[in-house]
This record gives structure tokens, sequence and C-alpha cells, in this order.
């Protein structure tokens, strides 16, 4: 899955199932061919790679360059 435009750092996006503590919401920190994620609700870091995140991927919530 290609998104249009492509992840950026800063970007919030929401996974298909929730973290173990309940948030749905990651921020992205890295993208590239693996995509690094923080958990928006407990803070935890997590790399998978594209594949596995097109996969998983539900929605963008927040843009990197939009101010919430």
């Amino acid at each position: 899955m290609l998104l249009d435009p492509p992840l950026r750092p800063g970007d919030v996006v929401i996974l298909k199932k929730p973290h173990p503590c309940g948030s749905r919401e990651w921020t992205v920190l890295m993208a590239g061919a693996d995509i690094r994620l923080r958990c928006n609700g407990c803070g935890r870091v997590l790399l998978m790679d594209r594949l596995k995140f097109s996969s998983k991927f539900k929605k963008r919530l927040v843009p990197a360059n939009s101010t919430r």
C-alpha cells in the first residue's frame, strides 16, 4: 500500500489493533524501509518493516505539517 502523501516523522497514525495499553494512536519517528513508531498512550517504541506496517495501517490521523 502506497500512502499519498508518504509517511513522514511526526505523522500520527491509527493501526487496526490497539496496543496492550489500550491506545490506538502512534507517532511516526522514522519512515524508510522500516517504520519506527511511538505509542501515544504509554511511550513504547516499536520498529516494523514497511510491508508489515502497510497491512496493520488503518488511517493517518494528523499529518506532520499540521498543528493539532
